[in-house]
């Protein structure tokens, strides 16, 4: 299990029964294709790449039990890290992010093809073939803290154009991932620039907060009509009528802790922007850590210091 972090946040959500979705439909269990028999893209959803993350479990859920089909193409759902997610108790939330190792760092295909062994390596390899399959990916995530909720596009400006489109949350965070492994949603061709394929991973808000519920399905639905793959009939009940203009922020690089002493200068709970290029931010050991230049937005900083982990990425506002 994933080291304890103290929670401080009430559980508002529920995790959904899920078991009726075990079987599913194509030979993995927890993965379920809707073919509509029409030409169109493969489009999939994610949850549960972390145990204790239940808003895509209430999204793709609610999606179930909407009745609703594709329009044109395949959609596929699936629960990832069910081992970990089955584990999940409200009296102790914050130690079910996963069962051996983190699912969202081991998506290169070193590791992959490895002989490294873990429960997380197990279902990965498992659910490989369906994911190199997807045109489009979306992989419902949450935070450890209260903060407004995001997207990760990617290093790319396809990843960018597909966030735009979709239109939620407000904040597009264009970033490379974390030195610590490489993330399910930069898995293949997802990365590729000269690919068709793309990916969006968003943060729907606080791990246990009711309006991370809200955000997770918005994000879905709306991800979902901008693919084609549901019309704006469909989603309408599930998304408010209007959205604000997003926010781009560009990932200039990560924070990589170096040392077993690594802690920040100050409590950050993300999306802070620190003014003045040179702020201390922290210390790695007795070696500050300060902002590369003015402006600069902290993005999801960690409350789990641990050597050669991401302790916070550092951004900068751009144009979309």
């Amino acid at each position: 299990m994933t080291p304890r972090v103290e929670n401080e946040y009430p559980i508002e959500l529920t995790a959904p029964d899920i078991s009726a979705y075990k079987d599913g439909n194509i030979g993995i269990d927890y993965f379920t294709t809707m073919d509509s028999g029409l030409e169109g893209p493969h489009v999939m959803v994610t949850a549960v790449v972390h145990g204790n993350e239940i808003c895509g479990a209430i999204a793709l859920d609610t999606f179930f039990k909407s009745g609703l089909q594709p329009r044109i193409g395949k959609l596929t759902l699936g629960f990832c890290n069910v081992d970990a997610f089955l584990q999940f108790d409200p009296a102790d939330p914050t130690i079910t992010r996963f069962v051996d190792e983190d699912f969202n760092r081991i998506w290169d295909e070193a590791t992959l093809d490895g002989p490294r062994q873990s429960a997380e390596l197990t279902r990965a390899r498992i659910i490989r073939p369906i994911i190199a399959e997807a045109d489009y990916l979306l992989d419902i995530h949450s935070m450890q803290t209260k903060v407004d909720a995001l997207v990760l596009s990617g290093p790319l400006a396809k990843g960018r154009v597909l966030a735009k489109g979709t239109g939620v949350p407000k904040l597009v965070v264009s970033d490379h991932g974390h030195a610590a492994g490489r993330r399910m949603r930069d898995y293949g061709d997802f990365i590729n620039p000269e690919s068709h394929k793309n990916s969006l991973l968003v943060e729907a808000g606080q791990h246990w907060e009711k309006n991370s519920e809200t955000v997770s399905i918005e994000t879905m639905f709306r991800y979902l009509a901008h693919l084609g793959t549901l019309s704006a009939g469909d989603i309408a009940p599930y998304v408010r009528p209007d959205t604000p203009p997003q926010d781009f922020v560009e990932v200039v690089g990560p924070v990589t802790i170096q040392t077993d002493n690594f802690r920040f200068a100050e409590e950050f709970v993300g999306l802070e922007v620190i003014e003045k290029a040179g702020t201390v931010i922290g210390f790695d050991d007795k070696e500050p850590v300060v902002t590369p230049h003015d402006n600069c937005v902290l993005i999801m900083p960690t409350r789990r210091f641990a050597k050669g982990a991401t302790a916070v990425r550092l951004g900068k506002f751009i144009d979309a």
